[in-house]
C-alpha cells in the first residue's frame, strides 16, 4: 500500500514537471548561513545618475516593486546642492501633495527654495499599503539610497522622517535631528516629517530650527 502511494506520488511530480528531488551538491537547508547562499545577489546599481534614474522607474529589481504599481520619480534640479528624502510617496501617488504639501512648499520657502531648487526623490518610489517598510527592504532601499545621493552629489541631503532616519543614518528622527550626520561623506541632517506636523504643531520650532541649521550649511 504504501509503496503504491510512494509511487502515484512521484508520479504526480513527474506529470508537474518536478525533474529532480535533490540538487547533485548536499547543503544544508537548516543552516541559515547556506539560506543566505542560495539567494540571489542583489543586481547591480547603475553608474550614472540618468541611468540610476530610469533603473528606479522600470527595474523589476527595485524592492517592493510588482507588476501595475505605480512608481513616483525624483522631482525637481538634481544639481541644485540640496537633495531631500521622504520615505515614499502619499497614497495619491505624488511625493509630499495636499496639506503636506503646502506645509513643505512654505518649509521650502522659509529657506529660501521652491520645489524647482531642490531635488525631492523617495526611499521606496512603491508606496507600501500600510505606509511601512520591512528591515529587509529597508536595506536594499538605502543601499540604492547611497548611490543615488552619491550620483546627485549635493551640498546636504534633508531626511524626512523616521523610515529615512533609520535606513541611512541609524536612528529616528527623535535620536538623529539637530546634528550633522554623513553619508558618503556627504553632510546629512534629520528631520520631522510635514505629515506629523501637521497633527502636532507644537513640533514646527524643532522644525524650524533644523532648517535653521540647513540653510546656515548651505550658505
Amino acid at each position: 500500500m504504501a509503496s503504491n502511494w510512494a509511487a502515484s506520488t512521484l508520479s504526480w511530480w513527474q506529470d508537474a514537471g518536478v525533474d529532480t528531488i535533490v540538487g547533485e551538491a548536499p547543503r544544508d537547508w537548516l543552516n541559515p548561513k547556506a539560506k543566505e547562499a542560495a539567494a540571489p545577489a542583489p543586481a547591480a546599481l547603475p553608474a550614472t545618475l540618468e541611468a540610476l534614474r530610469e533603473w528606479l522607474a522600470a527595474s523589476p529589481d527595485l524592492p517592493l516593486a510588482a507588476p501595475g504599481a505605480a512608481r513616483a520619480a525624483p522631482a525637481g534640479d538634481p544639481a541644485s546642492g540640496l537633495m531631500i528624502l521622504v520615505d515614499m510617496p502619499a497614497a495619491d501617488g505624488g511625493l509630499l501633495t495636499g496639506e503636506a504639501g503646502l506645509l513643505f512648499d512654505r518649509m521650502l520657502g522659509a529657506i529660501g527654495r521652491t520645489r524647482e531648487s531642490v531635488y525631492l526623490a523617495p526611499l521606496s518610489p512603491v508606496r507600501t499599503p500600510s505606509g511601512a517598510i520591512d528591515e529587509a527592504n529597508a536595506a536594499r532601499l538605502a543601499e540604492i539610497a547611497r548611490r543615488h545621493i552619491a550620483l546627485a552629489a549635493p551640498r546636504a541631503v534633508l531626511l524626512f522622517g523616521d523610515i529615512c532616519g533609520k535606513a541611512l543614518v541609524g536612528a529616528p528622527v527623535a535620536g538623529a535631528r539637530a546634528k550633522w550626520h554623513e553619508i558618503g561623506g556627504i553632510k546629512a541632517l534629520v528631520t520631522i516629517r510635514p505629515e506629523k506636523l501637521l497633527t502636532q504643531p507644537a513640533l514646527k520650532a524643532l522644525a524650524w530650527a533644523d532648517l535653521q541649521m540647513l540653510m546656515e550649511a548651505l550658505n
